[in-house]
């Protein structure tokens, strides 16, 4: 069969460990389903080159047969001469893929014109190479019609220069990172004009680390939209891998018609590794780094780096200390101008208004427990004190409870802090919970265990904390009689405000609550 490709497009390869016939047919037939472009045969524990000559030509897919062997992190002990005379026998397949180090390249140009083209690899799994030009020249005086080097990211910055081997590619290529921070090299592949990108059938079937799944690849991250004017946009934190913002955000895009594509951005904690993520990500040509949410530990971080380059910030998010979105635009091509703004604050005040069918104004003279003097606790401490409540801060650490307070006690409404071992005697009738205390996977516990407050149908419970989307805090609030509020609400409602500021256009919200409920229930 012709396997003849495009070779102006980027091809989604699903990656396939062969051992026998009727699993490689199964698992060729589910990429096929799945919308994989053609397959990877990894024959890499195959003896028996009838089989290899049996599943390629039995392969509704185009095929990459690859034998890998152990040194260069495959499974296949044998010899070189034994791996070439078992690639010998895939001359069905579109491609064969070997190693650089093993020359194995220079066997395997047989004169027919339909034999399969050569793709010639080379991976590093400790790191970085350290000699990375001599490698790609080497690769490129090769007689492969491909070539293809992969390493593991150190940090985000490894996939920009993934990125630029694509750019000024001498032959199709594929330039890859793998790990979790090397995930960007695998969605944006398309976006940089590389041969293939791989993704796995399933999370355990994955041959490489950092492998998303054919599902993710295509439902999640849009591959089929992505081309090279595709804006990109993430979520910046550490640890990033949880959140769901991608598959929010991007469901918002695909329903909104948006060529956009919005990615986990794992940045180690410490303002120098967020600045040097932002520095390397704007200067980098191509990339159309376009909306950033900032999540922990971040938030104060992006405030600095603002602050630093002159970046519009609005007074809001000045006054808070954290800014949790940044939009950047190039109008007319010059420098990047970025913007950044607090969605967590509109979006507090929001949850707690709407369900008690006020005006935030009409907060006035409330009296409001906020329980936790992290961002969020600082966040809703600001926004309830700039319209009036009389705000008291109840925190493990008194000492940060006081600072809190001290900072907002005055800005027209009273701040005080409390210990929080005195929660069960507070008179307070709104209550704000923005620890960590019943999270997943810890969501048997409470801040209310041990210290009930006294509630009643007048009061009001909000949990920040969105997964699970019942809490036990939001349970005992119920029993007791309260009004409650679970933290979803305010994730979204802050999406759906970062959603806003970066396209100018309504959030697609009911899309955005179908993804966060579905993901969580």
């Amino acid at each position: 069969m012709d396997w003849t490709l495009a070779s102006e497009m980027t091809y989604l390869c699903v990656p396939i460990f062969v051992s026998d016939l009727a699993q490689a047919r199964r698992d060729v037939a589910l990429a096929a389903e799945a919308g994989a472009d053609l397959v990877e045969l990894r024959v890499d524990e195959v003896t028996d080159g009838d089989l290899i000559e049996q599943v390629v030509s039995q392969s509704t897919l185009p095929v990459i047969v690859t034998c890998r062997p152990t040194w260069e992190g495959g499974r296949c002990e044998l010899p070189d001469e034994q791996r070439a005379a078992l690639l010998s026998r895939a001359n069905k397949a579109a491609y064969i893929d070997v190693e650089l180090k093993s020359g194995l390249w220079k066997q395997l140009r047989p004169s027919d014109e339909n034999r399969p083209r050569t793709i010639v690899s080379f991976h590093d799994f400790s790191g970085r190479p350290d000699k990375m030009h001599n490698v790609l020249t080497e690769l490129n005086q090769t007689t492969a019609e491909i070539v293809k080097i992969v390493w593991s990211a150190r940090t985000l910055r490894d996939n920009l220069e993934a990125f630029e081997i694509l750019q000024n590619r001498q032959k199709p290529s594929v330039a890859l990172c793998m790990g979790e921070a090397g995930m960007l090299s695998r969605i944006l592949a398309k976006k940089f004009g590389a041969f293939l990108t791989f993704a796995s059938l399933s999370n355990p079937s994955a041959t490489a680390p950092g492998q998303v799944t054919i599902e993710q690849m295509k439902r999640i991250y849009r591959w089929d939209a992505i081309g090279p004017d595709t804006k990109v946009y993430g979520v910046v934190g550490s640890p990033i891998a949880h959140s769901m913002s991608p598959a929010i955000h991007n469901a918002a895009f695909s329903q909104a018609g948006i060529d956009g594509v919005y990615l986990p951005l794992l940045v180690n904690a410490g303002y120098e590794s967020f600045k040097a993520f932002m520095e390397s990500f704007l200067a980098m040509r191509g990339m159309d780094l376009s909306g950033l949410s900032i999540t922990i530990p971040h938030k104060e971080n992006a405030l600095r780096y603002l602050q630093e380059k002159a970046g519009r910030i609005e007074p809001l998010a000045q006054s808070i200390g954290a800014v949790n979105t940044i939009r950047i635009d190039r109008n007319g091509g010059g420098e990047p101008v970025m913007h950044g703004i607090n969605t967590d604050y509109g979006a507090i005040l929001d949850s707690i208004t709407a369900p008690l069918g006020i005006q935030r104004e009409e907060l006035a003279g409330r009296r409001v427990a906020v329980i936790g003097a992290g961002g969020t606790g600082r966040t809703a401490v600001a926004a309830l004190a700039h319209y009036g409540a009389t705000v008291v801060i109840y925190n493990r650490t008194r000492e940060r409870a006081d600072a809190l307070a001290d900072e907002f006690n005055g800005k027209t409404g009273k701040v005080v802090a409390a210990e929080l071992s005195k929660l069960s005697g507070t008179c307070c009738d709104i209550f704000i919970h923005t620890t960590s205390i019943g999270m997943h996977p810890h969501a048997g516990a409470s801040v209310f265990d041990g210290q009930m407050p006294k509630l009643s149908a007048d009061s009001l419970v909000f949990d920040a904390v969105y997964n699970p989307m019942q809490t036990r805090l939001l349970t005992l609030a119920q029993q007791a009689g309260a009004r409650t509020v679970g933290g979803v609400e305010m994730f979204l409602r802050q999406a759906a405000g970062q959603f806003h500021f970066w396209t100018g256009r309504d959030a697609p919200v009911e899309i955005m609550r179908q993804v966060i409920e579905q993901r969580l229930g």
